[in-house]
């Protein structure tokens, strides 16, 4: 259905897109404080909104039938309205009719505007139209909320500054829909722009000057086929076992559990070791005073014991599940350290004067790819196909014009994100796409190009 035959022939309409995002660097250490790269996507998504006169929301996706979901939902706005707050999230969640779970993503944007900012709703049709691909690990749900929002709030004339917007973003996925992600995706399908790699310091939400890509080098995505879900219980327990060590680390340190407790509660990072972030201890400190000190796996019986819990709201301890805790623990120290070289070797192209010194560099960030990827599979969010997508792009090396290839975002399939030359490297990963792709029933799918962030238009 397009949008005229969808809007009355008068309606009003306000428009808003968000583009989804490659995560070149970060990854999963994003909520542990990471400084992360990442850049948007050429795929975007279409939020166009108009105004009802009676209670209904109305929304359709363009996308939904593709996927065996139901394309045209309708809510009531006063049972949104009506909601009490705390609970209400998670009752609301319960209440989406099965098939149409999309939908969270759209009617979560109302109802936190309305918890968190006191936003009076009315009726309004909402139509989506998207070629970001879903369950690929490039963030189809931050773009589908944040191109939703900057709709509802420029068409509500809802001022909101600085990073607001991504903030209530999150606040859907985490406590609508349920998926315990960071905040990195959300701040780069608002802010990113296009030809740029975006960095953003995730203590919470420090989103720095962009930077951009060097002439010549491209960051592309091979989609694996195999499906990726952050709201999956691999990242689930990974991100748990993290903030798990992040506890064991602070009790050494002399912190008690009523002090973690209380951070739970309030968000309130103040006083804790490392201002309460596992990418601020240093990879040499972690090496010489907590690695020996974490178990390298930890039943959430025995943490619950000596700890009780931990600082993240949206994860809990599941005290019958064996957690990975040291890999878990060790991978934002050593990804914080990796991004912030690789930060410095994109700086050196714009000082590197020869052809031989750009291919130097290029090898070093493909190395550090490579090792992002090698620490995503010793925390237990590798998958064969992406390993073997990397072990390809290493195979086919600089001389077939590729240097360096990770798994991107949660991990456990999705996109792998490769570091190629442009246009030969293109060409080699193409190819690979094409391989993969042959081995099993999907089509192939390269992600290239990149777009700017949220725009919008009345």
């Amino acid at each position: 259905m397009n949008p005229n035959d969808f809007f009355k022939p008068d309606a009003e309409t306000v428009s808003a897109s968000a583009p989804g995002r490659l995560d070149v660097m970060g990854g999963i250490a994003d909520y542990s404080g990471s400084l992360v790269l990442e850049m948007t996507i050429a795929e975007s998504t279409e939020a166009t909104v108009a105004s009802r006169s009676d209670r209904v929301i109305r929304m359709y996706s363009d996308r939904a039938g593709a996927i065996g979901a139901q394309s045209l939902v309708e809510y009531d706005a006063d049972r949104i309205s009506a909601a009490m707050p705390g609970s209400s999230y998670s009752e609301f969640r319960e209440s989406v009719p099965a098939g149409c779970e999309w939908s969270a993503y759209v009617a979560g944007c109302f109802l936190v505007l309305h918890q968190e900012m006191g936003v009076p709703l009315s009726g309004c049709d909402l139509h989506i139209r998207s070629d970001v691909p879903t369950a690929k690990g490039v963030s189809s749900s931050a773009s589908l909320e944040v191109a939703v929002m900057c709709a509802v709030t420029e068409l509500l004339d809802i001022p909101l500054t600085g990073n607001d917007l991504p903030v209530l973003c999150q606040k859907v996925e985490n406590e609508v829909v349920g998926a315990p992600c960071g905040l990195m995706d959300q701040l780069t399908c608002y802010h990113a722009r296009k030809g740029e790699l975006l960095p953003i310091l995730c203590q919470p939400d420090d989103v720095r000057e962009g930077a951009p890509i060097p002439n010549g080098v491209c960051f592309a995505g091979i989609d694996s086929g195999v499906r990726h879900a952050v709201s999956g219980a691999s990242y689930g327990d990974v991100r748990t076992a993290a903030f798990m060590g992040y506890s064991l680390v602070s009790r050494e340190l002399g912190i008690g559990s009523d002090a973690i407790l209380s951070t739970r509660k309030t968000g309130d990072r103040t006083g804790l070791p490392f201002e309460g972030y596992l990418a601020n201890i240093g990879r040499e400190r972690f090496d010489r005073e907590f690695s020996d000190l974490l178990p390298e796996t930890m039943a959430g019986s025995e943490f619950i014991r000596l700890c009780g819990t931990t600082i993240d709201s949206v994860t809990g301890v599941d005290p019958g599940a064996l957690y990975g805790v040291l890999p878990a623990t060790r991978h934002p120290v050593y990804e914080h350290d990796r991004v912030n070289q690789f930060t410095e070797r994109l700086r050196e192209f714009d000082s590197a004067a020869t052809e031989g010194e750009k291919n130097v560099l290029k090898r070093s960030l493909g190395a550090l790819m490579v090792e992002a990827h090698e620490s995503y599979s010793a925390c237990g969010l590798g998958n064969e196909v992406t390993d073997l997508i990397v072990r390809l792009i290493l195979e086919a090396g600089p001389e077939q014009g590729v240097y360096g290839a990770k798994i991107t975002g949660g991990g456990s399939g999705g996109t792998v994100c490769v570091l190629c030359d442009v246009p030969k490297g293109i060409d080699r990963v193409r190819a690979i796409a094409a391989e993969i792709a042959g081995r099993g029933d999907s089509e192939p799918y390269v992600f290239l190009g990149s777009s700017d962030g949220a725009r919008w238009r009345r």
